[in-house]
């Protein structure tokens, strides 16, 4: 069985791919495989990686659809090697060869429409690169097409076809869903005498409940992702993994890495399932694997309307081991920065009697230390209290932790203290023992 590579040299050309996505709506998660897939093929075999944009059905084109495929492309780190292709930009092109294939009797045109004529007899076959799997098509079973549409647009038929030979592309890697239109594909190639390139179809990616990939799942459009603090590194190394299995056993795996254990090849044929508490499992373990130095530095970039982002540095180390996106460092975080607002709902899940009283205690304990405060001396205190009180003593840090930042899980309670400083962390108990419980 000849490899992928040993396919595509046989076809005599310098291996070049390509991402080509419809601006039909913002980039979604499920085409990252493609393009990631596309993107290492070229980048092992020293070829070239374009972008195409293929906006032809302008009655489903969404103004400013690009410009996120463009910039997303851009911060998965999937860079193409020149400038963006759009279809809408070549319709002349594909008329001219449209009115080739009617010269040659192999298309007709009606109504202002150009239709490509499909052989009654004969079959269609070939070799997809997905499985090495042999694959025909009866012709009879086939209808005619349309390549040009009465508008002047070309079909994705006639377009892809066109653009693929002029640039080369070879192999063509796309979805699983373009697999029966691959006949009337081979065919046009046939048509014009050009030769036809190998294909790969990836598998479907499904939802856990092996329905078809929706928001329901968690799949969503890549800025979405972006935006709720996934680092690309995580969202490439997951979805490389949605249909094929590294060599090595990995689990997480860069981009580099991903080039040198990745074969076309050993794409499975079945449909992969998208999991996206796996994806933020992922996301996850790539936050811990960081510095503090860059954690800080990612987490400032993301955080662009952060009114404390100097003061994040000192903040890192202590949820580090506990987000698993870069934005649950706001929701854990914020009561360091400001004061935070305070809800009796919250005290009322503490077991705790008499709280305004128990909390007039821990003011006046605050009060006895010297400064700076120890957490030796801390631990100890309000160990002491609460045996004193008689209250169990994960309450009473619980209820100093709810005084301090006004809920119930913060990082590490001490280091967090520190941080916010002692005289802050004093002026809130003491609000809170005047205020209770008006809050």
């Amino acid at each position: 069985m000849k490899t992928m590579d040993e396919q595509v040299r046989a076809f005599g050309t310098k291996i070049k791919t390509r991402f080509a996505p419809s601006p039909t709506g913002m980039m979604h998660i499920g085409s990252v495989r493609t393009a990631l897939y596309a993107y290492i093929v070229a980048r092992q075999n020293n070829g070239s990686f374009s972008l195409r944009i293929e906006d032809t059905d302008r009655s489903r084109f969404i103004e400013g659809s690009p410009e996120d495929i463009v910039e997303n492309m851009n911060w998965l780190g999937l860079n193409f090697d020149e400038a963006p292709i759009f279809q809408s930009e070549r319709k002349e092109l594909y008329q001219q060869y449209a009115k080739e294939l009617v010269e040659k009797g192999v298309a007709y045109e009606d109504e202002g429409a150009i239709w490509f004529k499909m052989p009654a007899e004969g079959k269609v076959t070939y070799t997809d690169l997905i499985g090495n799997r042999r694959i025909e098509f009866d012709n009879k079973t086939q209808k005619d097409f349309v390549l040009l549409k009465s508008d002047g647009f070309p079909t994705y038929h006639l377009a892809h076809v066109v653009d693929d030979h002029l640039m080369e592309t070879n192999p063509v890697i796309r979805a699983e869903e373009w697999l029966s239109s691959t006949p009337k594909h081979i065919l046009t190639f046939q048509a014009f005498g050009w030769q036809v390139p190998q294909y790969a179809h990836l598998p479907l990616i499904l939802g856990t409940d092996r329905s078809k990939l929706s928001k329901r799942h968690g799949a969503k459009a890549v800025s979405e992702f972006r935006k709720d603090g996934y680092l690309p590194e995580a969202i490439l190394n997951y979805m490389a993994f949605l249909g094929w299995t590294p060599p090595s056993g990995k689990e997480l795996l860069n981009l580099g890495e991903m080039i040198l254990e990745f074969k076309l090849e050993d794409v499975h044929v079945a449909p992969a399932v998208f999991d996206i508490t796996k994806l933020e499992w992922m996301n996850g373990e790539y936050i811990r694997k960081m510095s503090g130095e860059e954690l800080t530095q990612r987490l400032q970039e993301f955080l662009v309307d952060h009114p404390n982002r100097d003061k994040i540095a000192p903040v890192v180390p202590l949820v580090k081991e506990r987000i698993k996106k870069l934005s649950d460092f706001v929701p854990l975080t914020d009561f360091i920065f400001e004061k935070p607002e305070y809800d009796i709902e919250v005290f009322n899940k503490i077991k705790v009697e008499n709280q305004k009283n128990v909390l007039e205690k821990i003011s006046q304990t605050m009060e006895s230390f010297e400064k700076p405060w120890t957490a030796e001396e801390f631990e100890q205190a309000f160990r002491k209290l609460a045996e004193d009180l008689g209250i169990k003593v994960g309450d009473m840090f619980q209820l100093i932790r709810v005084a301090v930042s006004g809920q119930l899980v913060t990082p590490p309670l001490f280091e967090s203290i520190k941080i916010i400083g002692e005289e802050e962390t004093l002026n809130r108990v003491k609000e809170v023992v005047s205020k209770y419980p008006e809050f």
